[in-house]
């Protein structure tokens, strides 16, 4: 349905925000573009919609290239972060605005039957008299895609549309987005910085850092088979631990660890090991505290309750570690604990951050 091929942007000031970015999205599919601010996602979105010039390259729908397309001729709904209704319009006046104006312009009864439609869908035709002035930030945020849905566009855009919402309220709204979006059967592409966000309503996600994607994947994949340091580090919460290390003659050497290479699973190394300088990297659940002889010994210095979690904080060498137990496990702040590690969850990098286990 969508197809990016060698995209790039770059401005006048010479600023390289997108470096030849490809990706393909499939008719109906969610996909998010995630990662750290200025990696390039919103940028992206607004050469899809037209609002910026591509540097080169190409962004075709459904096989024919939309770079030389007017933005009002692609096609497409666009949800801003800022929501933009007009104040003095009612929510009903807001919906059926895009089908009285320009090449969608159709009689008034058929847009106001298309306006009750779609508020009858996102469940909003109760406030179709109010104005935008007296709605709730979700209540706004459901007009705001209404009014996107309504032009029965082929691709919807969706740029940080819950980050003006309470985290209880973005909760329940991107359940509703993604229930929406489904039912419809509309191509979306949703930009976020949020990864709790994007794993839980996505098909795929589009993780960028510095205008290059570092992983295109299956939401469940950026966590479990992260493609390089980055996507380790930017997926998962608590964060990743991380402990640099040295193999010399099959022996994995930290600080305060030694770990014989064959501790590690044969059949997930993806490269050739030689000695040299890695990362090691353990996702706190898989720090796992044990009765008898470990991997290390360390003093619990913090503990955190979360829920039905437990996070015990922890210091091996200067590298600041957490493991993840149940709140049951009665483990208190000055505990001495063995650990070992789940060794075939683990990951190693190389210098350069590419994944070779």
């Amino acid at each position: 349905m969508i197809e990016v091929n060698n995209l790039q942007k770059v401005y006048e000031n010479g600023f390289e925000a997108l470096k030849s970015v490809n990706f393909s999205i499939e008719k109906g599919d969610l996909v998010c573009l995630l990662g750290p601010s200025g990696c390039g996602k919103s940028t992206i979105l607004n050469l899809i919609a037209g609002l910026l010039t591509p540097s080169a390259g190409d962004i075709k729908f459904a096989g024919e290239s939309i770079v030389k397309t007017e933005p009002k001729d692609r096609n497409i709904g666009f949800v801003f972060q800022n929501y933009a209704l007009y104040p003095h319009m009612s929510v009903e006046q807001n919906v059926m605005f895009p089908l009285t104006v320009g090449n969608k312009k159709v009689p008034k009864e058929q847009a106001r039957a298309a306006a009750d439609k779609f508020m009858r869908l996102t469940n909003i035709e109760d406030l179709k008299d109010k104005k935008p002035g007296t709605l709730s930030g979700g209540q706004q945020q459901r007009v705001a895609i209404t009014r996107a849905l309504v032009q029965n566009p082929q691709v919807l855009l969706l740029d940080e549309p819950l980050s003006n919402l309470d985290a209880r309220l973005r909760l329940r709204i991107r359940e509703e987005i993604r229930r929406l979006v489904k039912e419809v059967g509309i191509t979306t592409i949703f930009v976020t910085h949020d990864q709790e966000e994007a794993l839980s309503i996505s098909d795929k996600i589009i993780l960028l850092n510095e205008g290059v994607i570092q992983q295109n994947d299956d939401p469940q994949n950026l966590y479990l088979e992260p493609a390089n340091l980055f996507v380790a580090q930017f997926i998962g919460n608590p964060i990743i631990n991380i402990l640099p290390m040295r193999l010399e003659k099959g022996v994995f050497h930290h600080d305060n660890i030694a770990i014989p290479q064959e501790r590690f699973v044969t059949e997930r190394f993806k490269a050739e090991v030689k000695d040299g300088n890695y990362f090691l990297g353990i996702r706190p659940e898989d720090v796992l505290p044990v009765d008898g002889i470990g991997a290390f010994a360390a003093v619990i210095d913090g503990v955190e309750l979360i829920g039905r979690e437990r996070i015990l904080k922890f210091d091996l060498g200067i590298e600041h570690m957490k493991a993840i137990v149940s709140v049951e496990d009665a483990i208190e702040e000055g505990a001495n604990l063995n650990f070992d590690l789940a060794y075939h969850k683990a990951f190693l990098f190389d210098e350069s951050g590419k994944r070779v286990y």
